[in-house]
């Protein structure tokens, strides 16, 4: 078979400066996002430990009343699903 003078590819040739260059950069973006997101990170952390500490009742304790508070109306909607509702005006006939 002739060759006719085309010269053949040895394949995909691919310089290697554009991807150094490229990945250099990926990583020097990928410092600065991590670095983005440690000084965000604990900006939020500092300002939900102030708020906390700023709470009138801190939230362990408000964690409690509302748990003692769903006890509460569980027992009391148990209770009057088993004995009924009471009557508010009884009336004498």
């Amino acid at each position: 078979m002739a060759n006719n003078g085309v010269k053949g590819t040895s394949g995909l040739q691919v310089r290697p400066a554009p991807l150094v260059t490229g990945g250099t950069l990926i990583a020097v973006g990928g410092a600065i996002a991590l670095a983005g997101l440690a000084i965000g990170g604990a900006h939020l952390i500092s300002a939900t430990r102030q708020w906390i500490r700023e709470m009138d009742v801190t939230p362990s304790e408000l964690a409690k009343l509302k748990l003692a508070q769903a006890r509460a109306a569980a027992s009391a909607g148990a209770d009057a699903w088993q004995n009924g509702p009471t009557p508010a005006n009884s009336r004498s006939s």
